[in-house]
């Protein structure tokens, strides 16, 4: 549990470091602009046919009895769409320029704390660069479609709700992971030993992605999420097999 509320902090910290750091001001803000832009088209998109896709899950009922769970229902059908938005366009964002920002955050957070950055002696920076950028499809892109096809898939099933919160909380989860995971990555560790990392502080990772589930304030916290994955990374890290081959690039 206090993992849990450990990963809800870390985005605090890190925000907070963010908007007192010049340098990670500005390479956050720019995510933000494109992420708040690629957002906006997103959500007029899909609040565009709003009606549409709460008329086919349930039709507007006569009984003045049933309205008002009607209109709530289509409130949070909205507010989930908003945030289905939100993770599309940072996917796109990701997928167009966003990971080098990313690392380079991570970089200058580490660099910051630490006084230096670890990675891996034998890798150049463009061959880090390549590697984090490839591993994008198995961290976050494929288990955020997957997760958003569910939740979509879902509100045709009885238990629609349900599992539509189950498929957006495991894409926040994934989210995050996206984030904690630049610094192994970075370090060129294995992708398995990267997951099994993952798996064992999952509680950690649903702490740190519930911010990616608050509509508009996700876009925040996503924009800036790098910095206080990073300063997770660097409280918890630990001399393992690998920590000899480890130097400043």
């Amino acid at each position: 549990m206090m993992s849990f509320f450990s990963g809800i902090s870390y985005q605090l910290r890190g925000l907070q470091m963010a908007l007192k750091t010049p340098r990670l001001l500005m390479l956050g803000l720019a995510r933000l602009l494109v992420v708040l832009a690629l957002a906006v088209a997103a959500s007029a998109v899909v609040l565009a046919y709003h009606s549409d896709i709460l008329n086919a899950l349930w039709t507007r009922p006569e009984s003045a009895w049933l309205v008002w769970l009607w209109v709530l229902v289509s409130w949070l059908l909205a507010l989930l769409l908003v945030g289905v938005a939100a993770v599309c366009a940072y996917l796109l964002a990701q997928v167009l320029f966003a990971v080098v920002i990313m690392d380079l955050m991570s970089r200058i957070t580490e660099r910051m704390v630490t006084g230096e950055v670890l990675s891996t002696p034998e890798a150049s920076l463009g061959r880090q660069l390549v590697y984090l950028i490839s591993q994008e499809m198995p961290r976050a892109i494929l288990p955020v479609l997957i997760s958003l096809v569910v939740f979509v898939a879902g509100w045709f099933t009885p238990v629609g709700p349900f599992v539509a919160l189950l498929s957006s909380l495991t894409a926040a989860v994934f989210l995050a992971w996206d984030n904690t995971d630049l610094v192994p990555a970075r370090q060129m560790l294995p992708f398995a030993e990267r997951f099994r990392r993952f798996t064992r502080t999952l509680p950690f990772h649903i702490g740190f992605g519930l911010w990616f589930l608050i509509p508009v304030a996700n876009i925040v916290f996503l924009s800036f999420a790098p910095v206080g994955a990073t300063l997770y990374q660097v409280a918890t890290r630990t001399e393992g097999p690998g920590a000899g081959n480890l130097q400043k690039p």
